[in-house]
C-alpha cells in the first residue's frame, strides 16, 4: 500500500520539505541562514514550482496524460513557472532600478527571480523524486 498513492497530497508536501532543507543547507554552507531566506521565494530551489511540477506528475502517474485533471494541473504548472522566469525577472530589475534611483535607501529585494536552466533542472529533479514517491 502506497502511502502517496492514496494520499497525493503528500507528493508536493514532501517535496516542499525537501526544497527547505536543501536551502538551509545551502545557506549554512555559505554562512547566510536566516529563516526569511530559507523560506523566501529567492534562490533555488524554487519551492513554488517544485510543488506544482511534483503535484502535476503525481497527477500523471495516477490519473494518466489523457485526464482533465492532469491537463489543470499542467497548464497551472506552465504559469508558476512562467513566472519564476519571466515576471519575477521583471520585479527584479524594477527592484535593481529603484535601489539604484534610492541609493539603496529602501533596499528592495533584487533576489526573487530564477533562470530558465535553473527552474528547467530542478523541475526535472521534481519530476523524478514525484515518480519515486509514487512507486513506495
Amino acid at each position: 500500500m502506497n502511502i502517496f498513492w492514496n494520499n497525493i497530497i503528500l507528493v508536493p508536501v514532501f517535496t516542499w520539505i525537501i526544497s527547505v532543507v536543501i536551502k538551509w543547507i545551502y545557506l549554512k554552507s555559505i554562512n547566510n541562514f536566516s529563516w526569511n531566506r530559507s523560506l523566501g521565494s529567492w534562490w533555488m530551489p524554487s519551492v513554488h514550482s517544485a510543488l506544482v511540477t511534483s503535484i502535476t506528475t503525481a497527477v500523471w502517474i495516477k490519473f494518466w496524460i489523457s485526464s482533465d485533471l492532469f491537463a489543470a494541473c499542467l497548464v497551472f504548472s506552465m504559469i508558476i513557472i512562467y513566472d519564476a522566469i519571466n515576471v519575477r525577472f521583471e520585479a527584479w530589475l524594477h527592484a535593481k532600478t529603484l535601489n539604484q534611483l534610492t541609493w539603496k535607501q529602501y533596499n528592495f529585494n533584487e533576489s526573487i527571480w530564477h533562470l530558465p536552466k535553473e527552474a528547467f533542472v530542478w523541475s526535472i529533479i521534481w519530476i523524478l523524486s514525484a515518480f519515486l514517491l509514487m512507486q513506495i
